[in-house]
């Protein structure tokens, strides 16, 4: 592909194909001047030159432009054409021209005559951080691009080129001819060439031609960077620009998956042996040989090309990964080997004995020789010496050393893997996850190989000397402590780190890559991170069956015997740990899960101490929480109640942190009551007009009367009469009372004014709909902000102050009907621990029905 050469602008008169050789003859220029003025000092004292600032035509009406040429202290003054120019021309000024756009005919006059030309966005770039303007040799409108210095590769037409250098200089980017280190963005036109390759060894990001494009359509946003991760990554180069891949030796499922990620890194894929591919990607360990041989054009290459180009988000370079037919000759000798055709072939067989021998050794994964143990040889009755040989006691012991120092190993590749390397700074490409997503995933994981390193080195210590009186059990009565520390938080939150890497592997292929590439790798044994992270979950009940086989072959003397029960003892501690810390884990999940669904729900409500022991679903039968026939949900606590009701409009999602999406919230919060408010459970009597109906006498602390929710159940489950045994069981444990059957009363619905008829009719749904509406209507058009509360006391007390003496069955309708109608002009909003007032209305007719329950 051809480089790009020395460039000319569009006046013809500058080369803009290297800024840097500008820069330098601009910066000696300088240095010249400098040394003059320098020398000359003496002699004569050289006059100070102030800044002006021209604004040509449409400039000078701006007015926040103007405005922001005030903030910095910059004289001005305005022009209305280029034939005023001689005129303003002063050797006491340093003229800057501001000018609104870089294509007209002004600008172009101003620039051959090698005017300072500035943008609006320099000014108010600097209004705004308060700093002086910038020197620019070249016309430069925005500083979008400062500090950013670009090479170009893969450009064939020079007028395009022309242009695209030119923006980015009207940008303040820089240009360089050559590629180095000092280059930030290469702009590329093709993946190929020299340039390509560096940048890609370097890590540096490689830009589509559109990136200036946009860029420059952006010119004008003051805050605006071209360098920004969300707006460079749209036009960045992907892996597979320019390139056609053909599949060779892969299941449908993994072909069918891998051209999915073909064309979402911006390539094709076509059959094996099309001609018009550009690479062959093999499963090197299924295909041993080519079904064609392979144009001198075509790249065959390794799986691993595929996904470390994915990996990295860039085009990998394929000599690395090119695929050789596999050469065999120790295959060969290993089946001569074993081929036993002649049957007296003593010699044949004695080399089967070493090969096997030698498998066996590469498979042992113990880091010492055999040794021979110290046991305690027994006589038998006839005194007869016995040879020494390996007691089943030591046979445990060293399978329990080799599965420790396997899970070792197998942590060691988690960590050295997978977590490392996606812990590190400065990846190809960027972070493949996001921190809390690595936490999440590998947890505790580095302080669990810990803990079992130091195990590990003990049993190697007590296996290398061994004795049959060393204790086994004291190693991991030694680490307990540890084990209880860090396994309970690992093991509670495996299930969410195995949703974590499901997520993240279906939505970032560069994660979905990684974990490809290091999956297909020896030391993961051909299994996924899921597999291998499920480890430590299995770890200690396996520990604990092999501890008992070890009991079982230790002699009742030995005083090994003892302390591996406390051993077992103290592993079945850590188990019981971690189920607890499970169940625990598992109620703050449901709580989460309801301050999630309820909208508004009070913070409060999260708290350790806190569990969710039911949830039921009603339908408000009063004008209390809510109005009647709304959907209420009753989320029942350990000491409190939590009371919504269903949201008549749901809008938008709730996006977290991390990028996870969750449903809106179905519930709107109405009110968070401790138990200790809840005075009475009534349970109403079945009648034809009332089914499946419970109330609350309850009363608030700042009220002096009593307050009666009634509901209607929605469902069978729980039954009714379950729900206010266990609602009276956790009031009965707040207030410190033994007796919760005596806080449940049976009620006929009659007395307290409860049906639930014709809760469900269309007519009743209908009413309910139009009072909803009407609510809404008055309280937009109410004029009125006097609380209701405050009416309502200032009329109690006018009248109680004139007349001296209480209000009337009449005086309290009056007073009703007042109260109803400044309810419409504003309602109180809900408090987070106590009833809200509005529970008032009907505290004086309450009062007769509930004293005698009290």
């Amino acid at each position: 592909m051809a480089e790009n050469s020395a460039l000319t602008s569009t006046t013809g008169s500058t080369s803009l194909a290297d800024s840097s050789i500008f820069d330098s003859k601009v910066t000696e220029t300088s240095k010249e001047n400098l040394f003059i003025g320098s020398s000359s000092y003496v002699e004569e004292e050289m006059p100070q030159i102030e800044t002006r600032i021209i604004l040509v035509q449409e400039a000078g009406k701006q007015e926040e432009l103007i405005k922001a040429l005030k903030e910095i202290k910059v004289p001005f003054v305005k022009m209305e054409s280029v034939e005023e120019f001689k005129s303003l021309d002063s050797p006491e000024f340093e003229n800057v021209f501001i000018v609104m756009d870089f294509q007209d005919s002004v600008f172009n006059e101003l620039y051959k005559t090698d005017c300072r030309v500035i943008g609006p966005p320099v000014v108010l770039n600097c209004a705004q951080k308060g700093e002086p303007l910038p020197f620019s040799c070249r016309p430069l409108y925005c500083t979008s691009m400062m500090n950013l210095v670009l090479c170009f590769t893969g450009f064939r037409k020079k007028e395009e080129l022309v242009r695209l250098v030119t923006l980015v200089h009207h940008m303040g980017g820089v240009i360089r001819k050559d590629f180095n280190s000092k280059v930030t963005h290469l702009v590329a036109n093709c993946t190929q060439g020299e340039k390509f390759r560096i940048a890609v060894s370097l890590g540096t990001p490689i830009m589509k031609p559109e990136w200036i494009y946009k860029a420059w359509e952006r010119r004008n946003e003051q805050d605006f960077c071209a360098s920004f991760d969300e707006f460079r990554n749209e036009f960045k180069v992907p892996p597979f620009q320019d390139c056609i891949l053909s599949f060779l030796g892969f299941s449908d499922e993994e072909k069918t998956n891998m051209e999915e990620m073909t064309e979402m890194q911006g390539g094709n894929y076509l059959p094996v042996g099309d001609e018009r591919c550009t690479h062959l990607i093999v499963e090197e360990n299924i295909v041993k040989e080519l079904p064609f041989e392979p144009s001198k054009k075509l790249y065959v290459v390794k799986q691993e090309w595929f996904w470390g180009s994915i990996q990295m988000d860039a085009r990998a370079g394929e000599t690395m990964y090119l695929y050789e037919k596999a050469n065999t000759p120790e295959l060969k000798k290993s089946v001569s080997l074993l081929s036993l055709n002649t049957p007296n072939s003593n010699r044949k067989r004695r080399r089967l004995k070493e090969t096997l021998a030698q498998l066996s050794r590469e498979t042992d994964m113990s880091p010492f020789p055999p040794q021979t143990p110290k046991s305690c040889t027994k006589s038998s009755k006839n005194s007869t010496p016995v040879p020494s040989k390996q007691s089943a006691r030591w046979q445990v012991a060293r399978e329990l050393y080799q599965t420790e120092s396997n899970y070792v190993n197998i942590l060691a590749t988690i960590i050295q893997l997978f977590q490392v390397p996606l812990e590190e700074e400065g990846q190809r490409g960027g972070p493949i996850l996001a921190p809390e997503e690595i936490k999440t995933i590998f947890g505790s994981i580095p302080d669990i190989f810990d803990v079992h390193t130091k195990i590990k080195d003990d049993l190697e210590d007590l296996i290398v000397n061994w004795d049959e009186s060393k204790s086994i059990g004291d190693i991991f009565l030694k680490y307990s402590k540890d084990l209880v520390k860090t396994y309970p938080p690992f093991v509670n939150f495996f299930e969410m780190s195995k949703e974590t890497i499901i997520k993240c592997e279906k939505q970032k292929p560069r994660f979905h890559a990684f974990l490809k590439i290091n999956q297909a790798k020896p030391e993961c044994g051909r299994q996924s991170l899921v597999e291998l992270l499920i480890r430590p979950v299995q770890r200690l009940p396996s520990v604990a069956l092999l501890l008992n086989d070890l009991k079982k072959h230790t002699a009742e003397e030995n005083p090994d015997k003892s302390t591996l029960e406390k051993a077992i003892g103290s592993l079945k501690e850590v188990m019981t740990h971690i189920n607890e810390d499970k169940r625990k884990t598992e109620a703050q999940k449901q709580i989460f899960d309801v301050v999630y669904e309820v909208d508004g729900c009070p913070a409060n409500l999260l708290s350790s101490h806190r569990s969710l022991v039911q949830r039921v679903e009603t339908i408000s039968l009063g004008e209390h929480p809510c109005d009647r026939g709304e959907q209420v949900t009753l989320f029942l606590f350990n000491d409190c109640l939590e009371i919504a009701r269903k949201r008549h409009k749901v809008i938008g999602t709730f996006r977290s942190p991390h990028g996870q999406t969750r449903p809106p919230a179905s519930l709107k919060h109405i009110h968070l009551m401790p138990l200790s408010q809840i005075k009475k459970v009534l349970d109403i009597r079945e009648t034809e007009d009332c089914h499946n109906a419970f109330a609350l006498l309850v009363r608030p602390p700042t009220e002096q009367a009593n307050v009666l929710l009634s509901f209607q159940m929605t469902s069978e489950e729980p039954p009714k009469e379950n729900w206010l045994k266990m609602l009276c069981r956790h009031v009965a444990n707040t207030i410190c009372k033994a007796d919760a059957e005596n806080l449940i009363y049976t009620a006929d619905p009659e007395s307290f004014e409860v049906n639930t008829k014709d809760m469900d009719s269309t007519l009743s749904r209908a009413s309910r709909a139009i009072k909803k509406t009407s609510k809404k209507v008055t309280r937009a058009f109410s004029f009125s902000k006097t609380p209701k509360r405050a009416l309502r006391r200032a009329l109690m007390t006018s009248q109680s102050s004139v007349e001296g003496r209480s209000p009337s069955s009449n005086d309290k309708h009056v007073m009703s009907r007042l109260s109803s109608t400044s309810s419409l002009a504003g309602i109180p909003s809900p408090s987070l621990v106590s009833l809200p007032s509005f529970f008032e209305r009907r505290s004086h007719t309450l009062s007769r029905s509930t004293t005698h329950l009290i």
